[in-house]
This record gives C-alpha cells, structure tokens and sequence, in this order.
C-alpha cells in the first residue's frame, strides 16, 4: 500500500492522493507532512504555513543553485532576476495548475465557498508548503528533485534571457543591440481628477517608422502598454 496516505483527517481520496504524488516524484514515508501541506488555515489550527515558510528558503536555494550550474554565462545580476521570477507566485501558481493543486486542498467552509482552490496566494503557498514537507519527509536531495521535476520543462518553454524584464527595458535593450537611438515617450491625454487619473502615452522611434500608444492609470503604465506594443511591432522571434 502507498505511504501517500491520509491518516488524520480524510479528506482526499487515497486515489487522488497516490495521483498528486506520482506527479511529484515522491512517495511519503510520513503521509502528515503531504497533509499538513495541502491544509489551508481556515480548515484546520494544524495548517501549511509553517512548511510554506520552509518551503520557501527550500526552493529559493534549489532554484538559486540550478541557475547557477545551467547557466555559467550570466552574471550575478543576470541570475537574481532570474530567481526572483522563477519563486514568484505567478510562477508558482502555474505549476500548482498543471498539478491540478486546487483539487488536493483542504479549506474552511468559507473559503471553498468563495474559490479559495482557484486563489493564487493560496495556490502558491500550497506550492512552497509541498516543497517544505518534501524536505522534512527525506532530505534536500528529494526536494531538489521534486522541484526540478516541475520546473525545468517550465524553463523550457520560456525565453530566460527576458524572463522577468519589463516591455521597456525589452525594447531598450533590442535596440541598443541594433544601434537604433532609444524611443521617446510623450504624453497624449491625461484624464479624470487628480487622485483617479488616466494617461494615454505615444512611444515614438522615428528611425524605424514606429508609432505606439498605450494607456493606464499612470504614466509608468502607460509607457510599458507603449513600449510592449513598439517591441511587438519588431517582429522579434521571443517577444
């Protein structure tokens, strides 16, 4: 019989549970620590927090360590935006959707009523409490493997050299690259009262025959909705 079972408070089907570990990678000798994982604070006193708390130093020094190994040609620099973007929750709650995470969670009342198993804060720190009890059930070296069992086919489809840069600095850097002078920004519009303002914004790169607008409820909004739609209009193959 699988050690992926619960034995305190039922709540997942053993079926499902031996599901969520095969995509894991790892069966647990101490079966609580996978249910304190997936066990919200509204369910239950005994919840994720504490693991999530470990699970997130667990992952930043996995990640941090792979980087570091995968890519020898990045600067330090280079490799901190990288990780900061890899342990983000956004990041977290897409590989919390490919588990199907939602399903395994264990709320209160209320928050499964309002869509709490869809909630990204909630996702992602269900991600960082798995990691933590991986750890605590068997070592680094298993949480090593769990984490990268998820996250390199991830890495895989995404571009790491614009991982985490804004359209600005995108666009910026593209044509810096091609010795093309910077882009201008000016302000078209500006709506509404001082406090609920909305800015319509033109990036402008002559050279090129470039026009762009963006708007948002700031000039720095409206800049990158300008910038993305320029770095867009370059055709470039990872935009």
């Amino acid at each position: 019989m699988s050690a992926c079972i619960w034995n305190l408070i039922p709540a997942v089907p053993i079926k499902q549970s031996n599901v969520l570990c095969g995509q894991l990678g790892h069966v647990f000798a101490q079966p609580q620590l996978l249910q304190r994982a997936l066990t919200h604070r509204s369910y239950a006193p005994e919840h994720n927090e504490r693991l999530e708390f470990l699970g997130d130093s667990v992952l930043g020094c996995i990640v941090a360590k792979y980087l570091y190994d995968a890519y020898p040609q990045l600067s330090e620099g280079e490799l901190s935006r990288l990780r900061s973007n890899l342990v983000k929750e956004e990041t977290l709650v897409i590989l919390a959707q490919q588990l199907e995470l939602g399903n395994y969670l264990k709320l209160g009342e209320g928050e499964r009523k309002s869509g709490g198993f869809r909630r990204p804060s909630i996702l992602a720190d269900a991600m960082e409490a798995l990691f933590g009890a991986v750890f605590l059930d068997s070592g680094f070296a298993d949480a090593e493997k769990v984490v990268l069992n998820l996250l390199v086919p991830y890495l895989a489809q995404v571009d790491v050299q614009t991982l985490g840069k804004d359209a600005k600095t995108l666009l910026q850097e593209y044509l810096q690259g091609k010795h093309i002078p910077l882009p201008s920004y000016s302000i078209v519009t500006t709506q509404g009262q001082a406090h609920e303002q909305s800015f319509e914004v033109e990036c402008a790169i002559p050279s090129l025959k470039i026009s762009t607008r963006g708007a948002g409820s700031s000039r720095r909004n409206a800049e990158q909705q300008a910038a993305q739609a320029a770095y867009q209009q370059l055709s470039i193959p990872h935009d």
